[in-house]
């Protein structure tokens, strides 16, 4: 089943794909959120060996997707002690264990074109 999350005008739309039609399945605040269109469907599992850094994008039961560059990454839920707030940079660890660890993400600003 494919997902996508649609973020416009405020809202933070959760749509998923039946029979080749988007339907929507939850709408709420988009917060933090850029407006855009996500395809959730595109993510790939997280690598527990390297250290993720973007957007938390949508959390639902069973994952949690993050924007890392212009890719999305899901992690388990259940790795986390605490699901991380939607809209919230964040960077993403492992430890031995298995288990995921946060620390907020700086968001580094320039002014026009870097050279």
């Amino acid at each position: 089943m494919k997902q996508r999350l649609l973020v416009m005008n405020g809202s933070r739309i959760v749509q998923n794909e039946r029979e080749g039609q988007w339907y929507t399945d939850k709408v709420d605040k988009a917060g933090a959120l850029r407006p855009g269109i996500y395809n959730l469907y595109l993510a790939s599992l997280a690598d527990k060996a390297a250290t993720h850094r973007g957007v938390i994008l949508h959390a639902d039961k069973e994952r949690v997707y993050q924007q890392v560059g212009k890719n999305y990454v899901m992690h388990d839920r259940s790795d986390f002690d605490k699901t991380p707030e939607i809209g919230s940079a964040r960077s993403i660890s492992y430890d031995a264990q298995g288990k995921a660890s946060m620390s907020a993400e700086t968001i580094q600003l320039s002014r026009g074109r870097s050279r």
